[in-house]
């Protein structure tokens, strides 16, 4: 079910994000953003629960990650 939501999620914050990644691409980026916003928004009281919790949680974290790749790598289409 990770996987599905992580896909999800990472389609999603492509589409926000208007970035152009693969299938796997978008699977990491939702799994991971999932943790590193779930990680964040516990530290200041906030927590998700569900599939829709960690959809949201996903894309959010999702869209943080690729607006600090953006950065890291600079450029015009940096934020």
């Amino acid at each position: 079910m990770a996987i599905v939501v992580g896909a999800v999620a990472g389609w999603i914050a492509e589409m926000i994000m208007k970035s152009n990644q693969g299938l796997l691409m978008n699977i990491v980026l939702g799994i991971v953003g999932a943790i590193i916003a779930n990680v964040l928004f516990a530290m200041i009281g906030i927590s998700f629960g569900g599939v829709i919790g960690y959809l949201v949680a996903g894309v959010v974290g999702a869209c943080l990650l690729i607006a600090l790749a953006r950065m890291l790598r600079g450029g015009p289409r940096a934020i």
